[in-house]
């Protein structure tokens, strides 16, 4: 295909079969329990210069106790895909976890800004569906996959995608690089010890993210039996062969929403909101959530209360027929 236009923006080299050799020989199809800790999955699957992703955000249904043990266990020199939250990026990259970033939409605030101009953080900017469109490609074993739009933009000549003359149409058309995250942050509604994993109401691309990564550490508000899985095979979103860890984790979306189980935290969300503004209010709120508590249960004990997290699911409408 002839080369219209290339993009400057960093990006790592698909490389498909040695995707698919890892996905041979580290990936089991036995049943095995998964379920542990968030820090044990955090320190097992999570290390220093890895690729991760994630699916949702920090208001909708994010991983974001996940996020929160990456910061507690230090991290460090992660490249994010930040797709479809500003937010959740500017909580890892104030924890001093991220060195480049993948812009779907980051809507930075000045602490997150201050990093990129201070040179402490690279962006490569990309769009919301570009970068979803990345994760297919990477989960189909294919190493790009074209785009209809994109091509032209200024997002585009700061991107790692290509402008190419389609040899069909003859007419122009963008093509995104895969990517294989090297590890993915899921949180989802049930699963089994296994890794079968239910999502009910909004989805971004958990399949795709899940299916295109290396390593998949799910958390989730409940564990359920097996047998129910099986019951209702048309439920599940993530198959467990794809998943490495299985963490409880009630109120992981906190201080966002789950469909049909809890609200978001408003007074949360306007904390952090006028945080992000500063990168010494972030620092503050990095203390506070993260590391002045040991753990997720803590955080939710400590600096949240029973009384608010039952105030949270009152306000959230559990719909007829919403779960099975």
């Amino acid at each position: 295909m002839e080369v219209l236009a290339s993009g400057q923006g960093e990006y790592r080299p698909p490389d498909p079969d040695g995707f698919r050799e890892w996905v041979r020989t580290h990936k089991s199809r036995s049943l095995v329990d998964k379920t542990m800790s968030e820090q044990e999955a955090v320190a097992r699957f999570v290390a220093d210069g890895d690729y991760l992703s994630y699916d949702c955000n920090y208001y909708e249904r994010g991983p974001c106790s996940l996020v929160r043990e990456v910061i507690r266990q230090g991290r460090r020199d992660l490249w994010v895909a930040g797709k479809f939250s500003y937010a959740l990026v500017a909580v890892l990259a104030a924890g001093g976890c991220v060195s480049k970033i993948d812009v779907g939409f980051v809507g930075l605030g000045r602490s997150l800004a201050r990093a990129v101009e201070e040179g402490r953080i690279k962006l490569v900017e990309y769009s919301n569906v570009a970068l979803v469109v990345r994760h297919q490609a990477g989960a189909a074993g294919v190493p790009f996959l074209p785009l209809r739009l994109f091509g032209g933009t200024d997002s585009f000549l700061h991107s790692g995608a290509k402008l190419v003359r389609d040899p069909f149409t003859g007419q122009p058309v963008t093509l995104l690089p895969a990517i294989n995250p090297d590890v993915a942050l899921i949180h989802v509604h049930q699963c089994d010890v296994y890794g079968n994993a239910r999502i009910f109401g909004t989805m971004v691309a958990p399949v795709e993210t899940a299916l295109a990564s290396r390593k998949v550490i799910i958390s989730t508000e409940e564990i359920i039996d097996s047998e129910e899985i099986r019951r209702q095979p048309g439920l599940t979103t993530i198959p467990y062969y794809a998943v490495d860890a299985v963490v409880l984790a009630p109120f992981g979306a906190y201080p966002g929403t789950v469909a049909g189980r809890y609200a978001s935290d408003s007074d949360h969300v306007l904390e952090l909101q006028g945080a992000l503004e500063a990168e010494e209010t972030m620092q503050a709120y990095i203390e506070k959530y993260v590391h002045s508590v040991a753990s997720h249960e803590e955080m939710l004990q400590e600096r949240v209360g029973v009384a608010r997290l039952l105030e949270l699911q009152r306000r959230e409408v559990i719909r007829e027929g919403y779960y099975p």
